[in-house]
Formats: C-alpha cells, sequence, structure tokens
C-alpha cells in the first residue's frame, strides 16, 4: 500500500489507461449536474482529471495530484493544487460543490466536509460508493478482500451526513450495464473485464489487495468463466440493465 499527504492512493503509479478505462457516463453525468441545481460556479474537490465537470458553468477544480491534473483534457481550466482539508476559498465562495468518488480517500474526512460546506452557498453534491452495499456484487465471491478494503475506505452515509450538517437528500444512481466509467461496480454484468490487467490497474482498491489474491481472484474467475461455472451462477448478472452500489 502507498499512501501520501492528500490521499491514500499515488496516481503517478496508475497506468497511462486509466483515462480510457475511467470515461465519464454521460447519465451519470446529468444527474450530477441536476443535482448542482442553477449554480453557475461550482467547485469540483478531488477534480482528477476533470470527469463530470459541467461546461456550462464556471468551475474552479482542486486536485492534490500531479499526475491527475496532467491528465486534464486542455479544453478544461487547469486545477488548483489543494485537497478538501483547506480549500483556499472565502465562505460562500461557489454556488455549489461537487466531490465525485473521492471522499474515501480523505485523510481528515470531517474536517473537508466542513470545508465543503464552507464554502459552498448552495448544493455540495458527493457521489459515493454505500459500503453497506458492497457485497452484494457477485465479485464479493471471488475477491472477499477487495470488499474487506472497500468497506474500511467508503465511509458509512451516516457519517457523511453528520459531516454536512444533517441536512441530506440521498439519492441511488443507477450504474448502467455500459457504464463508460470503469469503476469496480461498472463491470457489473461483464465479469470478462476483470481479466484485463488495465482495467484493475484503473481500480484504486485492487492496490490494497495483495498480488497474489489478486492472481487467484482471475485465475477462479477465468476458470469459471471458460468452463460456464461463472454463468451458471450468477448470468442473470448479464440481463441487468443497471445496478445500484
Amino acid at each position: 500500500m502507498s499512501t501520501t499527504t492528500h490521499g491514500d492512493t499515488h496516481y503517478r503509479d496508475q497506468t497511462a489507461d486509466y483515462q480510457h478505462v475511467r470515461r465519464p457516463d454521460a447519465r451519470i453525468g446529468a444527474m450530477i449536474h441536476a443535482a448542482l441545481g442553477d449554480a453557475r460556479s461550482v467547485l469540483n474537490v478531488g477534480a482528477g482529471q476533470g470527469s463530470y465537470e459541467p461546461e456550462d458553468r464556471h468551475v474552479i477544480a482542486l486536485e492534490p495530484a500531479h499526475a491527475m491534473r496532467a491528465r486534464r483534457p486542455r479544453h478544461l481550466a487547469p486545477a488548483i493544487i489543494g485537497d478538501s482539508s483547506a480549500i483556499p476559498l472565502d465562505d460562500g465562495a461557489v454556488d455549489a460543490c461537487m466531490a465525485v468518488a473521492t471522499v474515501h480517500q480523505w485523510a481528515q474526512l470531517e474536517r473537508g466536509l466542513a470545508e465543503l460546506r464552507r464554502v459552498t452557498a448552495g448544493p455540495v453534491v458527493l457521489v459515493v460508493f454505500d459500503p453497506d452495499l458492497q457485497r452484494r456484487l457477485w465479485l464479493n465471491d471471488y475477491c472477499p478482500a477487495l470488499f474487506d478494503v472497500a468497506e474500511r475506505r467508503d465511509p458509512a452515509l451516516e457519517r457523511l451526513a453528520r459531516g454536512l450538517g444533517n441536512a441530506v437528500t440521498w439519492q441511488p444512481v443507477p450504474i448502467p450495464a455500459d457504464c463508460t466509467d470503469g469503476f469496480v461496480e461498472a463491470f457489473f454484468a461483464r465479469p470478462e473485464a476483470f481479466l484485463q490487467p488495465q482495467v484493475i490497474a484503473a481500480q484504486s482498491t485492487w492496490g490494497f489487495v495483495s498480488p497474489d489474491q489478486v492472481a487467484q481472484c482471475q485465475q477462479q474467475l477465468a476458470r469459471d468463466l471458460a468452463d460456464g461455472t461463472w454463468d451458471a451462477r450468477h448470468g442473470h448478472w448479464r440481463t441487468m440493465a443497471t445496478y445500484e452500489g
């Protein structure tokens, strides 16, 4: 496991395929943009390569990792160096803020949530993974250690709500079966994806699982896909249009 002062993943170690595997999904993006309401100025915390940033509003991007800032497309504004623990903005400086698939990496979660609330005059939009739902995914049968990690990293929804002052509305995000954003749950209907090294490399949770456990998972999955065992046990996942996780 590698750590930094800003998070628990060294994104410089991610492969060049990250930006190809983790492409924003337009349907998820539409939900995020709707949740931002009529905000004209938006802060994106843990902005990464700029996924899901609305292009019809003024966006301030905040990202601590050089490797992620370097991957931002040229048409997006450069990201400010920084993280959620000390946002360099005045109180109420932006109409809304967003933090997508990032809170599980924050070393100072409560402080970060308080900072989001402090600098934002309107809605604070978080996209998170619910730790209470993690093990519903069939992949738990092959690599429970992956979900041990996920449960440790992903904060409970109640903790997030407290950090934002409890005035929170939760909305499930249906993950499409052909989701273009390659986080773990995005491949619920495409098990073969977990045999691809570039997919594993683009999902930070695998970095906390031992190489032996990853190899064992892939070997068992490959056997079960080849002989039909996976489809006999889990084939109904291929027919699901969406999944909520």
